[in-house]
């Protein structure tokens, strides 16, 4: 009983799944880049000093006046003030003996650290986590940790989630993911101390890449072969619109709480989504829930005026009357566990060069998207500039799959996106722009590949596993994404050295990529033995061939499904 075989003849891109795409899957996409980069812009760091409390009520002193007293000058010129030491001077004792306009800092003068604290200058940054919690010199790594706290969530949450998905329904799945991304930012929001809005933010990153992939799954579930490509390509265009406008929001909106807040609290509106989000009746189907599944593709039929074949009716009371034991109702409802991915040599070989795959693409990408507003004069235009530039890159790209596949452009794409990043390191230290633009190509490329490996893991994995093994493969992603604020955090140092990191990783990555088998022209695999012999017959021929052979099937050859999903992300 193959969906791929009937939407066709009820409405592979109908009514029903327009709605469905425009009004309510496509938005589900935005939340995730909101609360996957909104926390780039909570940490901004402000110069800053150590806090004088001696010196704070003297009148006639303002702030800079403070610093010039209090603080010893660093450099071979001392033309910057230090930002972690002070003179140790006893202020009140030293304003009684002497006059405030006699008084002339030497740095011979014994210092000492910032025992009591900082003052900021908020004239350009006047609200982030650093001013709030203090994380500066020996506590500047901390706003790097709660970046990679974060990415710690995620792949824990990828793999819950992705249980939830299996198990209980795409439907249950993304609302309960949508709840606690709501939640974990609000309650960032209101956090008083690092620690405590870290563990809030460990709460957001357990819905970050989910959020995004639910919906993702739920869009390719419902169309038909012919219109997923198209499908794909929207997902992604909506993902990046999300990040759009993040920029635009982030520019306007400079106090972190109110920030956190506005790109979080308007999601729940999504709520309304509850009585008109259907299940996936391809997940109902492979869960033998065959009722319920005949009434959403009856529905699906009639919205699209058209209505179900007699003889797919026919096959479905053939299978509902199999399933009149406990044992076999059981069984279905069960289904296979995460181990099935590894028992057979060729599901477990997919499985491995998947997770390689995924795991290169997610973590320059990521790293891309991490270290774009350090780059350039103007934080907010470097990520918009990040953005823009995926737009394109996802149109070219949904050209080209239809043409060569997926193996062929994941591979190329990572290779030459890896090569960008990494001839950043023949440029000299003062080539910021051409620095931004080897960088805007890399990112250009790293999104073209990202958008393959979503749906080609989609078709690689069969429908029983589909949510488990994108969540495996998620999981073992987001162990790289945890390292990812460390590695762009070299930039302060050497400003180029995260970006041939990243570099080579992308080129091993897209290397590995070409032993996957080809997918365009093939059906969905469903069941997990359907899993084990598809690609099996791959030989070396096979991955030399850029362009696919068409294969012909029984029916008309629809698999042009070149799917995908961009993330985050991951």
């Amino acid at each position: 009983m193959d969906l791929d075989d009937l939407l066709p003849q009820v409405g592979e891109f109908g009514r029903y799944q327009k709605l469905l795409l425009w009004l309510v899957c496509l938005p589900a996409c935005i939340p995730c880049g909101f609360c996957a980069f909104n926390q780039l812009f909570m940490a901004d760091v402000p110069s800053h000093w150590c806090y004088i409390p001696e010196l704070m009520d003297v009148p006639g002193i303002g702030p800079l006046d403070r610093r010039r007293l209090a603080i010893p000058t660093e450099g071979e010129l001392n033309l910057t003030f230090s930002q972690c030491s002070r003179f140790a001077v006893n202020w009140t004792a030293f304003l009684q003996m002497n006059e405030l306009t006699e008084i002339t800092p030497n740095n011979s003068w014994p210092v000492e650290p910032c025992w009591e604290g900082w003052e900021y200058d908020t004239t350009q940054v006047t609200s982030s986590i650093v001013i709030d919690f203090d994380l500066v010199c020996n506590r500047a790594i901390y706003p790097v940790i709660g970046l990679s706290v974060l990415n710690a969530g995620g792949p824990i949450g990828v793999y819950l989630f992705g249980i939830v998905n299996d198990r209980f329904g795409r439907r249950p799945s993304f609302f309960t993911c949508l709840a606690t991304l709501i939640a974990g930012n609000l309650l960032s929001a209101a956090a008083s101390d690092f620690w405590l809005w870290a563990l809030f933010r460990f709460i957001v990153g357990l819905t970050v890449p989910a959020i995004y992939q639910i919906p993702f799954i739920i869009s390719l579930e419902l169309v038909g072969p012919n219109y997923r490509s198209f499908v794909t390509v929207m997902t992604c265009l909506y993902y990046s619109a999300g990040l759009i406008l993040l920029a635009g929001v982030t520019y306007m909106v400079r106090n972190w709480i109110v920030l956190t807040i506005v790109t979080s609290a308007p999601f729940l509106l999504y709520f309304i989504y509850w009585w008109f989000l259907p299940e996936s009746p391809r997940w109902l189907l492979a869960k033998g829930r065959l009722e319920e599944g005949s009434k959403i593709l009856e529905t699906l039929a009639r919205v699209n005026k058209n209505e179900l074949p007699p003889t797919f009716k026919i096959k479905l009371e053939q299978q509902m009357i199999l399933q009149c034991t406990v044992s076999e109702e059981q069984r279905l409802k069960k289904g296979p566990g995460v181990m099935a991915l590894c028992y057979t040599p060729n599901m477990r070989l997919k499985t491995a060069l998947i997770t390689l795959n995924w795991f290169a693409n997610e973590m320059v990408y990521v790293g891309l998207s991490y270290y774009g507003p350090a780059l350039g004069s103007n934080q907010y235009v470097s990520f918009l500039l990040s953005a823009l530039v995926e737009i394109p890159s996802y149109l070219l790209c949904w050209v080209v799959m239809d043409r060569w596949g997926r193996r062929w452009p994941l591979c190329v794409c990572m290779i030459l996106s890896g090569v960008s990043c990494t001839i950043t390191v023949l440029l000299s230290e003062d080539a910021v722009t051409e620095t931004l633009i080897l960088f805007l190509v890399s990112k250009f490329f790293i999104s073209a590949s990202f958008l393959i490996i979503y749906p080609f893991a989609g078709e690689l994995y069969p429908t029983q596993l589909r949510g488990i093994g994108i969540g495996i493969s998620a999981y073992v992603a987001g162990l790289g994404l945890i390292m990812i604020p460390f590695v762009t955090y070299l930039g302060t140092e050497v400003l180029v050295l995260p970006l041939v990191i990243l570099g080579v990783v992308s080129v091993v990555g897209g290397l590995s990529g070409l032993r996957l088998p080809e997918t365009l022209h093939h059906r969905l695999p469903q069941t997990v033995e359907e899993g084990e012999e598809f690609g099996k017959d791959w030989t070396f021929a096979e991955c030399l061939r850029c362009i696919p052979v068409r294969h012909v099937t029984v029916t008309v050859c629809f698999f042009l499904f070149i799917v995908k999903s961009t993330a985050f992300p991951g």
